[in-house]
């Protein structure tokens, strides 16, 4: 897939921090991608330098296909972690302000925040001043006004922060949909089941170094245990299966189903596990567990920091 942001071996330094060293990765076109690590780990200096707020010492950003410019500003959306309205202000009045700033005309600007409010459920609050609003709500007006302007890109930080399981569940949805229109999307987060569900690809930073980059599904494959988890009717323990299958837990249960966890071998094949487990009993369920997006970020994050000990 082509990318869309290629970040090329980019530093920066603040006196005497290293805040990000010599990293490079790419973020594919029409993809969410995950921006993982530690607090404190260059997350936040990689979107202010995205952002233009600040710039890298070394290296170059590349924004789909042309070198990072101030013409880009207006081609982002930024949704940041502390967030940020007027308190006096009516909702209404300031989202219309606010997508002025992002190049609408009014006229634009209203229609398509009717709109957004109208699918947010929320146009009863048009007229209410910020400070009327909770937190959930005020969170939503800023959502809306971080896509109101079609950005291509989308910059997400903690976009969840505050929201019960509804409104999550509605902001994930949108998340994809705009993803599914053509948004790229970099999505920063502490959550690892939503990097799960969401992210197609995933970059691991810490400490101004990245760690690892790929694909979730790659991810999870070069990390995997060779550990499989099985369910069997009848199973017989007196059918001895080869030593290089560890039994590491046993269950059964009232219907004479036997729970099973096995571990393999590096180079064993599944196949080869089902064929020498049919012979103990009927299998009813078999799966390979893969480990989880925060097993493996846990993994690296304290490999590293003791490595450096």
């Amino acid at each position: 897939m082509q990318p869309f942001i290629e970040i090329i071996n980019v530093s920066k330094s603040y006196s005497d921090y290293k805040a990000l060293n010599n990293v490079s990765f790419n973020v594919p076109k029409q993809s969410i991608f995950g921006l993982l690590g530690p607090n404190g780990a260059g997350k936040t200096t990689l979107i202010r330098i995205l952002n233009q707020i600040t710039a890298p010492d070394e290296g170059r950003i590349m924004f789909d296909g042309t070198p990072l410019s101030p013409k880009h500003v207006s081609m982002i959306g930024y949704l940041p972690e502390e967030r940020g309205l007027y308190k006096k202000m009516k909702v209404g009045e300031q989202a219309v302000y606010l997508a002025q700033l992002k190049g609408l005309d009014a006229k634009t600007a209203e229609k398509r925040l009717k709109y957004w409010f109208g699918k947010f459920e929320i146009g009863s609050w048009w007229n209410k001043k910020v400070e009327e609003l909770s937190k959930g709500m005020q969170q939503k007006v800023q959502f809306i006004v971080t896509v109101i302007h079609e950005p291509k890109l989308l910059i997400f930080d903690e976009p969840f922060s505050g929201f019960d399981p509804i409104n999550v569940n509605l902001l994930k949805n949108e998340i994809l949909n705009l993803r599914d229109k053509g948004a790229t999307i970099l999505f920063s987060t502490h959550n690892m089941a939503s990097v799960e569900e969401l992210c197609d690809n995933i970059m691991l930073i810490n400490k101004g170094k990245m760690l690892l980059e790929g694909s979730v599904t790659e991810i999870k494959q070069q990390f995997k245990n060779n550990i499989f988890e099985l369910a069997i009717q009848n199973f017989s323990e007196e059918i001895h299966i080869p030593d290089y299958y560890r039994i590491t837990y046993c269950d059964k249960n009232q219907n004479g189903v036997t729970h099973l966890k096995i571990q393999t071998d590096k180079d064993t094949d599944s196949n080869e596990l089902i064929t020498s487990i049919l012979k103990t009993g009927r299998l009813v369920s078999f799966q390979e567990l893969l480990p989880s997006i925060n097993d493996i970020f846990i993994k690296q994050i304290n490999d590293k920091n003791n490595s450096q000990i």
